[in-house]
């Protein structure tokens, strides 16, 4: 018998295929133990599915609320916020500027009005004076430092 090899199988594929599908059948329709085999294959299978189609939904939500969260984002991206009251604005340069443990707490204090963040006190060098007023100015809400700061030694500058 000739066989051509157009109608041989290529490579052992089809052979480990047949032999998985023989022993998936023996082992599903065995006389004495396929039915119990068959019930636990498909409870395992059902509740994989189930599992797939839970986190499918918790993906979906998960992108549906990132999507609508970066919506809004984008739609309130050059709303102006609100300018804060003088007292709130102060509390917030004061819990900027008092983050560094170097500043002395107790010989500065902070004072706002109508945007206008006034500083009084003594710091003890010019770098941490120039730190503590950029650092206000880059308070959101801030539209003016006035800066009263001194060195020791040096007398308290007078605003005009």
């Amino acid at each position: 018998m000739v066989v051509k090899m157009e109608t041989m199988a290529k490579g052992p594929r089809p052979f480990f295929r047949g032999v998985l599908l023989g022993w998936l059948a023996a082992y599903l329709f065995d006389p004495r133990q396929g039915k119990r085999r068959r019930a636990v294959t498909r409870d395992w299978l059902l509740a994989r599915g189930r599992r797939v189609v839970r986190r499918g939904e918790r993906a979906q939500r998960y992108a549906a609320s990132t999507l609508a969260g970066k919506t809004e984002a984008f739609k309130h991206r050059h709303d102006e916020k609100e300018q804060p009251d003088d007292a709130t604005l102060a509390h917030k340069v004061e819990s900027i500027i008092f983050r560094d443990a170097e500043v002395p707490k107790g010989q500065i204090s902070v004072n706002a009005e109508e945007g206008v963040v006034w500083l009084r006190g003594e710091v003890p060098d010019q770098p941490m004076l120039d730190a503590l007023v950029d650092r206000t100015r880059s308070v959101q809400g801030v539209v003016r430092v006035e800066s009263l700061l001194h060195l020791p030694g040096q007398p308290a500058p007078m605003h005009e």
